[in-house]
């Protein structure tokens, strides 16, 4: 089957997609013929992605971490007629010690990592119509090992405990859910890391180098498509060997 034939009139939800890794996954999937709802806060970023990418690509503004704000998607996946697949895509990335963490902090990545995510699945199961809904939960190396400062990492090892738990309750209504886990990725989220400490960490990767935004999305096409039919629950690390 060819990209074309497997993609043509499909609808995919990206959270936090106006820009990086989750606007990198819209271009390949609106040159697949697929239909994009593109959801992030960044409203000026997400309605130029849309407008770059012409009537296949719709941008919603979406705070993830705020229920109503979830409803604002059921008008265009209406419009679409279905919904395929979702890609709770959305994250903060503030990596700091315990002692330098405060509440507050602690509070807004469990807001938009972990509450946002348990909204995006909520959303799913939703409008699930016994069909094939594919969803793809970013995580990251942060839920494999204890790197990425507490607040991060707590809430990605969430997002991989609440997939497998998806995975298990929502396969009997056609969803899978699957979480991807990328590793040192050349996107504006490392600029938080102090340069000599990626440095540092870059050179204990065992492939020598850091990954590109389309290395993860790649694979999360595998995850959106029927290729991935039979594959839920499971957890996928993009990161060059650096879990092992």
């Amino acid at each position: 089957m060819s990209d074309r034939e497997d993609w043509q009139d499909r609808t995919v939800v990206i959270t936090g997609g106006a820009r990086g890794q989750g606007a990198a996954l819209a271009v390949k999937l609106v040159a697949r013929g697929c239909r994009v709802i593109v959801g992030d806060v960044r409203e000026d970023e997400g309605r130029a992605l849309a407008d770059r990418l012409g009537a296949r690509c719709e941008f919603v503004v979406l705070d993830v971490a705020e229920p109503a704000s979830w409803q604002t998607l059921k008008a265009p996946v209406a419009r679409a007629g279905r919904l395929d697949g979702l890609v709770n895509n959305a994250g903060i990335f503030d990596p700091r010690a315990i002692l330098d963490t405060d509440v507050g902090l602690f509070q807004r990545h469990m807001a938009v990592n972990q509450l946002g995510t348990f909204l995006g699945l909520k959303f799913a199961a939703e409008l699930a119509d016994g069909a094939d809904l594919s969803v793809v939960n970013i995580s990251s190396i942060s839920g494999l090992r204890g790197t990425g400062g507490v607040a991060y990492t707590g809430t990605k090892w969430a997002v991989r405990g609440m997939t497998k738990m998806a995975a298990a309750e929502l396969a009997e209504h056609g969803i899978r859910v699957n979480s991807v886990h990328p590793g040192l990725i050349d996107t504006k989220m490392i600029d938080a890391i102090d340069p000599e400490k990626l440095a540092r960490r870059t050179q204990q990767i065992p492939m020598r180098r850091r990954g590109s935004e389309d290395e993860v999305v790649d694979v999360v096409l595998f995850l959106l498509s029927s290729a991935s039919r039979y594959v839920n629950g499971a957890e996928i690390a993009v990161d060059g060997g650096l879990s092992v």
